[in-house]
C-alpha cells in the first residue's frame, strides 16, 4: 500500500521515489523502508543497504518503476522493482553517477566517459558511438539521454529521436 502513517522515520537521512514507490533510507546504518507498489520497488525489507552512496528511481511511467542503490566505494549495486531493475549484467566498478529515464537506467563513469544502460525500452542498450567523457551534466526525457559539456558546448544524445535522442545539429556553446 501507499500509506506511510505506520512507518518510523527516526534516523532517515534520505527519501527517494519513482513513479509508484518511495524509499526512506538511513545511510548511517543501511536500513531502509519502502512503500507504495511492491511491484515497482515498494518492497525492500529483504535488502541491506549498508554503504549505499546513491539511490536513483526511474522517472514516472505507466505501471512500473525501479530503484538502483549504488555503493561507489565497492562498485556494487542493488536493483529492485520492475522496468529497470534488471541490472545483473552491469559492471558498477568506477561508476560515478546513475541516471534514469522512464523505463531505462544509465550508469556513467565520468572519468572515462563509459556508459552502461539497462531497462525495458529502446534506450536500454547504449550506443557505442556515445562517449560521455568530459560531460559536466546529464539530462533525460522519457526515452532519451543527453550528456552536455558546458565548458565546450558539445553534447551527445541518444535514444528515441522524437523524445530528444538526436541533437547532432545543435550548438550548445554559451548555453
Amino acid at each position: 500500500g501507499g500509506s506511510c502513517k505506520d512507518l518510523d522515520f527516526a534516523g532517515v537521512t534520505d527519501v527517494y521515489s519513482n513513479g509508484y514507490a518511495f524509499m526512506a533510507l538511513n545511510k548511517n546504518n543501511g536500513k531502509a523502508q519502502c512503500w507504495g507498489s511492491s511491484w515497482s520497488g515498494g518492497s525492500c525489507s529483504d535488502l541491506d543497504f549498508e554503504g549505499v552512496t546513491d539511490v536513483v528511481g526511474t522517472k514516472n511511467n505507466e505501471g512500473c518503476g525501479a530503484f538502483v542503490a549504488l555503493n561507489k566505494h565497492t562498485g556494487k549495486a542493488k536493483c529492485w522493482g520492475s522496468c529497470g531493475s534488471e541490472c545483473g549484467e552491469v559492471d558498477f566498478a568506477g561508476v560515478t553517477d546513475v541516471y534514469s529515464a522512464e523505463y531505462t537506467m544509465m550508469a556513467l563513469n565520468k572519468n572515462t566517459g563509459k556508459v552502461q544502460c539497462w531497462g525495458s525500452s529502446g534506450v536500454d542498450s547504449c550506443s557505442d558511438d556515445v562517449n560521455f567523457a568530459g560531460a559536466t551534466d546529464v539530462y533525460s526525457t522519457a526515452d532519451a539521454f543527453m550528456a552536455l559539456n558546458k565548458n565546450t558546448g558539445k553534447a551527445q544524445c541518444w535514444g528515441h529521436s522524437s523524445y530528444g535522442g538526436s541533437c547532432n545539429d545543435l550548438d550548445f556553446a554559451g548555453v
